[in-house]
């Protein structure tokens, strides 16, 4: 079978709700269109170390509304090294495939434009909680972490209620506030502190008085783990205010469980798109999810600077908290 009848799929970085569902689309359309599909183990350290499988329709039944990565992940040092990525490579070419999908942020990718400079044909589907890649509207997992946020958060509220507190909650997103910000507007919180936004505890404590002297007797403010030690905040914000609050870490409990339906339906059209495109005989390539359609972008898009940070969303955020 030649070249342009084969193609593997792998994982990588940090897991996110609705790879399975890219993983899904990417072999049972290629399997569709007469491809051999494999599926790498481990992410690019299970590429260098040659865990490759051939898929079958059966590898994927079944996988749509778990979490996680049926093909595992893994760190990978030796893939920012020559030598490792000329034996990743080297690895597919040996088993007759010459083509990868990429599931994962940009890390990832850049892991894929250096199998590209090895022979390997490469496309990028995004997937990252943090939804912090350029050139695509949303990441696959970032909806799934919104919604934990929120349900996480709404329980955290009957308690703040019944006790008349504060809770300062931090979610992840250590350079980039995506899920503070969509999440704390979703679920009404009283401040959210981000990473690419200046703020002032003092500024805070003085809202938080102001709501205690109309009635509101809780608050809820979402914390960006890139905003700052949230223990010092709360520290400061009680020595301020003078109330108590209390802290909760979220952490991991947001990039697991099922998928959002969203997640699960943008993973099956990412991974689809991936096939379409390898078909076409283009190469690196991300998968974007533009104006609410799926396109094949340039993969060095993802490199380009950020896009400018969502002032309006965030003003709107404070206005609605006032």
């Amino acid at each position: 079978m030649s070249f342009d009848k084969k193609i593997a799929v792998l994982t990588s970085g940090g897991d996110a709700p609705g790879m399975n569902a890219a993983i899904r689309a990417v072999v049972r359309k290629g399997i569709y269109h007469d491809l051999k599909v494999y599926g790498v183990y481990h992410g690019f350290e299970g590429l260098i170390n040659g865990e490759i499988q051939e898929m079958q329709l059966g590898s994927v039944a079944d996988i749509v509304h778990r979490g996680g990565t049926i093909l595992k992940t893994a760190r990978c040092p030796e893939m920012y090294e020559e030598a490792g990525q000329k034996k990743a490579a080297q690895q597919l070419l040996d088993k007759g495939i010459n083509a990868l999908v990429v599931i994962g942020g940009d890390g990832s990718f850049r892991g894929a434009l250096a199998l590209a400079k090895n022979g390997i044909r490469v496309f990028g589907i995004p997937g990252t909680i943090d939804n912090d890649i350029t050139g695509t509207d949303l990441t696959i997992g970032f909806d799934t972490a919104v919604n934990t946020v929120v349900e996480a958060v709404s329980k955290i509220r009957d308690t703040a209620t019944s006790h008349e507190r504060a809770f300062i909650v931090e979610v992840m997103g250590r350079n980039c506030g995506a899920i503070a910000l969509r999440s704390g507007l979703a679920i009404g919180a009283e401040s959210i502190l981000l990473p690419e936004v200046p703020f002032d505890l003092q500024e805070i404590s003085d809202k938080l008085l102001r709501g205690f002297r109309r009635g509101k007797n809780h608050s809820i403010i979402i914390v960006a783990e890139g905003a700052g030690n949230i223990w010092e905040i709360a520290e400061k914000l009680k020595e301020y205010s003078g109330f108590d609050n209390r802290v909760t870490i979220l952490g991991h409990i947001q990039r697991g469980g099922s998928p959002s339906a969203f997640d699960s339906f943008l993973g099956a059209l990412m991974g689809g798109k991936a096939i379409e495109v390898f078909l076409e005989g283009k190469s690196e390539v991300m998968i974007s999810f533009s104006n609410n359609d799926v396109i094949a972008k340039p993969l060095k898009t993802a490199f380009e600077p950020k896009e400018p940070f969502n002032y309006k969303l965030y003003d709107l955020a404070s206005e609605l908290a006032i």
